[in-house]
């Protein structure tokens, strides 16, 4: 997640991986499929772990075809397996985002073919997703291991609307420097995330144990046996010497944080009450208060679009222009003029594909006719 990355890379030195590099939006490191596992299940504040399978320039479609099929697709896609593939590209010869899919998939496919003998593939098996990057004519080929997300745990049955993401909860929870020996109050738990994030911090239990599944697990070379011993070792895991107490007010978050408390196994440790935060008692002791407090009824899409109209009524504003979106659009435009990182943009405008993302690097009408205008002397 975006601004984690220095939580993310303690964590993997905590981890004893090797050759740590903090960087924006990710942080790289080494090591075998015992790390791969270990990172997956272990990591609390990241969202997805790569494997950066190769760097190589690519001028041209026949540098990028031959640079893909060199790698060992095999290790990894099996005869049935899917393997679809997105990306990006900037700054490059290679501009056309579809066209370098097009190029990656077929080399891919090449490869398989000469190493399985056969000449279709059904994808209809376990998914691996290919990512790649053309920079400045460097291509970047990347597969996850991950698949759904690393804040999806697994433990929660329900939420709330809007529910704050488990790897934010976490990184929470470790900037208030949470330890074993403290007592925490969340007056205003909502569907129990602090809570939970943080029994799992102050008892050392990996995150990751409440998954069903990685997407490395189906990989042609994945060790079970490996990866049952990683998964079952609970050997750091400690005992919580005091107590998490969360607190809310509407009775149906407080039924939801137990029910989830509940599913991930730590009623002895959290207690949830239904308390209003009036009246909160002093703590007591070694202790920590940890909350995400409501902002108010949350705003709908139509209820913006109409405090917008009201604006520009007041103002003389002209309503055609005045809209939810026009506001994203001009964000993404100024963001792309100041900074030029279309990636970093994706995440933050939430885009699954960058092709949605590089819309913003269009001109609209009046900004061609306003370049024109300053070339042309009409």
């Amino acid at each position: 997640m975006f601004g984690l990355e220095g939580l993310a890379g303690d964590e993997l030195r905590r981890l004893d991986m090797e050759n740590v590099r903090v960087e924006d939006r990710r942080v790289l490191f080494s090591g075998d499929e015992n790390a791969l596992a270990k990172a997956n299940i272990c990591l609390r504040t990241a969202e997805r772990i790569h494997i950066v399978l190769a760097q190589f320039e690519a001028k041209s479609f026949e540098e990028l075809f031959q640079g893909v099929k060199n790698l060992p697709w095999e290790q990894w896609i099996g005869k049935e397996d899917a393997f679809p593939v997105k990306g990006y590209s900037l700054k490059s010869q290679l501009f056309s985002v579809s066209d370098c899919q097009a190029i990656i998939k077929k080399a891919v496919v090449d490869r398989l073919k000469s190493k399985y003998g056969i000449s279709w593939f059904t994808e209809t098996g376990p998914v691996h997703q290919i990512q790649f990057s053309i920079m400045n004519d460097v291509a970047t080929l990347l597969i996850d291991t991950t698949g759904a997300g690393l804040h999806k745990r697994g433990y929660r049955l329900q939420s709330n609307f809007a529910p704050m993401k488990e790897t934010l909860a976490a990184a929470i929870c470790s900037l208030a420097k949470l330890k074993h020996y403290h007592t925490l109050y969340d007056p205003m738990c909502g569907s129990g995330t602090l809570p939970i994030e943080a029994a799992l911090i102050a008892r050392n239990i990996a995150p990751g144990v409440f998954r069903k599944e990685f997407a490395f697990e189906k990989g042609t070379d994945f060790d079970q046996e490996m990866f049952d011993e990683i998964y079952n070792d609970d050997s750091a895991e400690r005992e919580f010497e005091h107590h998490i107490y969360g607190y809310d007010i509407d009775w149906k978050a407080v039924n939801i944080a137990t029910n989830n408390v509940r599913a991930a196994g730590l009623s002895k440790d959290i207690t949830i009450e239904r308390r209003d935060m009036a009246d909160f008692v002093e703590m007591e002791g070694p202790a920590l208060m940890v909350t995400n407090p409501p902002y108010g009824e949350r705003i709908t899409t139509r209820g913006i679009s109409q405090q917008l109209k009201n604006y520009a009524d007041k103002y003389g504003l002209d309503k055609k222009v005045v809209y939810p979106h026009s506001f994203r659009h001009r964000y993404a435009k100024n963001f792309l003029e100041k900074y030029n990182d279309i990636a970093l943009l994706a995440d933050l405008m939430g885009h699954e594909s960058i092709e949605t993302t590089r819309i913003y690097l269009r001109r609209t009408a009046s900004e061609q006719q306003a370049l024109v205008d300053k070339i042309v002397t009409w």
